[in-house]
């Protein structure tokens, strides 16, 4: 308000000089007006302010903008329905990482909500786990055509995006879910018999790998639901969570 009345003095003073004649005034007779200058805050300026958590979910719903507008797959961009991001809530206690989305999967835009997703529900719930505490994410993020495995070239292209989306959730533990994601995480080219059964660590996580649950729905022997729930108490072990007992 007082920079406003100092205006409209000045503006008053000289419109009493043009009155009386004057029509000129010497620079130094003025005194320049100088307003202090208000600091500019920067976009990220104001996110550092915000709740480091907060921070995290925006920059993850930009990523997500940024996977939904992804073309580099020809293949995969022109065959897709709509890409599939992850679900689950920062700082999860468990992620659980698949390698690619299914027809459902592509359908629905959510991870794991086809039958082999139902299983691993299932799975989520006999751990002592509710699915909305944990983080469901794939290695890539559109669904190959046949729902063929992906191919090397495809998984380069969304590693960024991948390790990106990890970082933000920051996972206290990881499991991978299949061979083809185990070997990929612990970064060991061997069989899933000799990944399983050791904790392993993926960018400083302990990784824990086991069986996708797609393959143990097409198991008729029992097998690898019984391999995998070992896998599961290796998981709770880690954790320090008591494993539960068999109802």
């Amino acid at each position: 308000m007082a920079a406003i009345n100092l205006l409209e003095q000045l503006h008053l003073h000289l419109e009493a000089l043009r009155a009386a004649g004057v029509l000129f005034v010497p620079r130094s007779q003025i005194a320049p007006v100088r307003f202090a200058p208000q600091p500019v805050v920067a976009p990220v300026e104001v996110l550092a302010q915000a709740h480091p958590v907060e921070v995290r979910r925006r920059e993850l719903d930009v990523l997500a903008q940024e996977v939904a507008a992804c073309g580099t797959c020809d293949e995969l961009f022109s065959t897709r329905l709509t890409t599939v991001f992850g679900a689950g809530p920062l700082n999860a206690e468990v992620m659980f990482v698949g390698d690619a989305p299914g027809s459902d999967e592509d359908a629905q835009g959510q991870p794991f909500v086809g039958p082999g997703g139902l299983l691993l529900g299932r799975i989520v719930a006999a751990c002592g786990f509710t699915r909305d505490r944990v983080y469901l994410m794939n290695v890539i993020k559109c669904r190959p055509p046949r729902n063929r495995a992906p191919s090397t070239a495809e998984c380069v292209n969304c590693r960024d995006f991948f390790q990106r989306q990890f970082e933000l959730v920051k996972p206290k533990h990881v499991v991978a879910l299949g061979h083809f994601v185990s070997k990929l995480l612990a970064q060991q080219n061997a069989p899933l018999s000799q990944l399983r059964g050791t904790v392993h660590q993926y960018r400083g996580a302990p990784l824990i790998c086991t069986h996708h649950p797609d393959d143990i729905d097409d198991d008729k022997t029992g097998r690898l639901k019984r391999e995998t729930w070992d896998d599961m108490k290796l998981l709770l072990t880690t954790m320090g969570r008591e494993v539960p007992k068999p109802s």
